[in-house]
Formats: C-alpha cells, sequence, structure tokens
C-alpha cells in the first residue's frame, strides 16, 4: 500500500475494511464538516466562468484544496490525542516498527495537560528539554504540533498571568536552538523549509517581548491577604517553596516578607533539600562574618549541579506493559482505573513515574 502520510517520519493513514474494498478512516471528518462549506465543488464554478473548467479539473482541484486544507490548518491536531501509549523498542512477531519521540508527543494529550496546574511545570519542562537537544528529531507533524501546544502555553500565560518566568526560560532556550540551526542550515537536517523557521523565530521573539512587556495589575480585596497572616504561619509558607527565585520574589511584597526571605536556615534547608553533604565541601562561601552564605551557596550550586525536580504530577510507565500515560488520580479513586489496559494482578506495583528527562530517554535506541 503506498505511503499517505503528512511527513516520511510520521505515521501512515489508517484504513478500514468496508464492502466495496478498504477506505481511509479520516480522524479529521469532524473539522472537514464543519468546512465544508469553504470546500464545495461549488465555489470553483463561476457565474462567468461556468464552462471553464471540465467536471474532472474541478474534482482534482477539490482534492488538492482539502489536501492544502489539512497540511495549513496548523491550529488543528489531526491525530489521536489519547491518555496513554505503547512504547515499542523493536520489532516482534506481535508488533512491527517502534515508537518514536513525535509519535508520542502527538498522541499523549499534552494539549489538556497544560489545562491541569498539576501537570503544567511538567510539560513545560519537557517542551525545554526537546528545544535543546531534541527538537530535530521530531517530525514535521511532531513539530508542528510542538509550536501548537507551545503556542498555547504562552497564551494561558499572557491571560491569567502565572509561571511567565518559566516560560521566558523556555522560549529563552528555544530562541537559542533555532538561531544555531539557522545559522548553521545545510549542517543539520531540518524538516520544512528555511523560511518556516525564520518565522518560527520570529514568532518566538514576539512572545518574549510580550511576556517582557506583562504588567501584573495589583489586586484590590477587601478579604484577608498573605501579610494579614501571622508571622510563623508566613514563614511557614515560605519553607513549602523549593525555588530559591519564587522565594526572593514573595521577599519583595513586603518588608515583613524580605526579612523572612533572608533567613539562613531556610537557604540552608532549601541547600539541603536540592544538593548532597558532599556538595557543601567543594563550594563552601563563607560571609564576612564567618558564617556559611547558604543562599549565596545555593545559586552558585546550581550551576554545578542539576536541582531535584518536583512535579505534581507526571506521566507514569508501567514495567510490566510497557506502557507510557497519563494517570487520572479521580478515576483511580472512584473505579479504580489504572489509567490504561493494563493485565497485571497488581498494577500499582508496576507504575513508576516518568520525569522530562526519563521521558526522552524512552525513546533513545
Amino acid at each position: 500500500m503506498p505511503f499517505l502520510g503528512q511527513d516520511w517520519r510520521s505515521p501512515g493513514w489508517s484504513w478500514i475494511k468496508t464492502e466495496d474494498g478498504w477506505k481511509r478512516f479520516e480522524f479529521f471528518g469532524d473539522d472537514l464538516e464543519r468546512n465544508d462549506n469553504d470546500l464545495d465543488l461549488e465555489e470553483l464554478h463561476d457565474e462567468n466562468k461556468e464552462n471553464l473548467f471540465s467536471g474532472e479539473v474541478c474534482e482534482v482541484a477539490a482534492k488538492k484544496r482539502k489536501k492544502d486544507h489539512f497540511n495549513n490548518n496548523t491550529k488543528s491536531q489531526f491525530f489521536y490525542q489519547e491518555k496513554w501509549i505503547y512504547v515499542q523498542k523493536e520489532s516482534t512477531r506481535e508488533r512491527h516498527g517502534y515508537c518514536t519521540l513525535g509519535e508520542a508527543f502527538n498522541r499523549l494529550d499534552f494539549s489538556s495537560a497544560i489545562q491541569d496546574i498539576r501537570r503544567f511545570n511538567y510539560v513545560v519542562k519537557l517542551l525545554q528539554l526537546i528545544a535543546k537537544s531534541q527538537l530535530t528529531s521530531l517530525s514535521g507533524a511532531a513539530q508542528k504540533n510542538y509550536f501548537n501546544v507551545l503556542e498555547k502555553i504562552v497564551r494561558k500565560v499572557l491571560d491569567d498571568q502565572q509561571n511567565p518566568r518559566l516560560i521566558k526560560d523556555l522560549l529563552q532556550d528555544l530562541g537559542s536552538t533555532l538561531c544555531i540551526l539557522i545559522r548553521e542550515v545545510g549542517k543539520s537536517v531540518l524538516v520544512g523549509n528555511i523560511n518556516i523557521w525564520v518565522c518560527r523565530l520570529e514568532t518566538i521573539l514576539n512572545w518574549q517581548q510580550q511576556l517582557n512587556n506583562l504588567q501584573i495589575p495589583k489586586q484590590i480585596t477587601n478579604g484577608i491577604t498573605l501579610s494579614d497572616l501571622p508571622l510563623h504561619m508566613q514563614n511557614n509558607i515560605l519553607y513549602k517553596f523549593s525555588d530559591g527565585w519564587d522565594i526572593i520574589n514573595l521577599g519583595q511584597v513586603t518588608s515583613t516578607l524580605h526579612m523572612l526571605s533572608e533567613d539562613r536556615q531556610l537557604w540552608k534547608k532549601l541547600c539541603q533539600f536540592h544538593f548532597a553533604e558532599k556538595h557543601f565541601c567543594r563550594h563552601l562561601i563563607l560571609s564576612e562574618k564567618g558564617h556559611v552564605d547558604w543562599k549565596l551557596m545555593y545559586f552558585t550550586l546550581q550551576k554545578y549541579y542539576p536541582k531535584k525536580e518536583q512535579y505534581g504530577d507526571t506521566l507514569q510507565f508501567c514495567r510490566h506493559c510497557s506502557i507510557l500515560f497519563w494517570k487520572d488520580c479521580h478515576l483511580a479513586l472512584l473505579f479504580k482505573d489504572s489509567g490504561h489496559p493494563c493485565t497485571a494482578n497488581d498494577p500499582g506495583n508496576c507504575f513508576m513515574p516518568v520525569s522530562p528527562q526519563h521521558f526522552i530517554d524512552l525513546f533513545k535506541f
């Protein structure tokens, strides 16, 4: 059967057997039905040129317009959005082929995941790692989906004005990667025309400008605020933070929070949470009074060693089924749903959380 995929590295069409033979199964039928008026053959017949095209030419032109509509509609995603995917690394008697990073990124529902506050940081970190090292390994369809998800993330941040620092770091890394790829075109394989990549870089620069101009208005409320809480409660809130920049930013709100954010014990706990004791001896920094400057040590250590990652929710990998999936905690509690069709006797013992780096490593063959 001829290969009719969008990109030579992306999955081909799906087919169903009917009484009249094999027919292509179109996932995007609903989208095309909504655009029937735009794709109708009658559009090709102008009142003054009704005899210009023959019936066959009209049919060919209509098919071409449908194909162009499919290729150019970057806002839509014409593939399954699933909660799980089978990770296959080699061909077997039962299954042929293997699963790629691009296929997993296309089929797992990352568009919905960014709407979940528990999964938002996880998806952003994954996109950042892909931008640094795996962008050119994605298929054309996966790259299109990547930038679609990225656009939704930027729009979400601009609308709700939350987590702008995370997105700025992501766009900074992605912009640097695109600059290198465009500058060294010919040395690296780019899917698509070079003008497409230049356009993407311009879009990223535009997003960065919008984020830099983002103004968060002061909220006026008659209810209780953070500064109204007792001192020990404000201190406990600071101890729950796992990122140093969040502590510094919160310390700029009031003079009381600034005093609490400079607590040496707070920064010591943060260093002990992210780094091992042996790292302290190698990068010991003392203040003028002879005390350990834990705040400065934290920012020094993170330049040399990775910080411990924390996410509200992550993808899960079933070692028994070799399936990567999103686990819905609510369904798991109500219906004992494992999140995928697991055949293990005790599915809970087969699951393991997948970090963003582990997600990428799963598809390195």
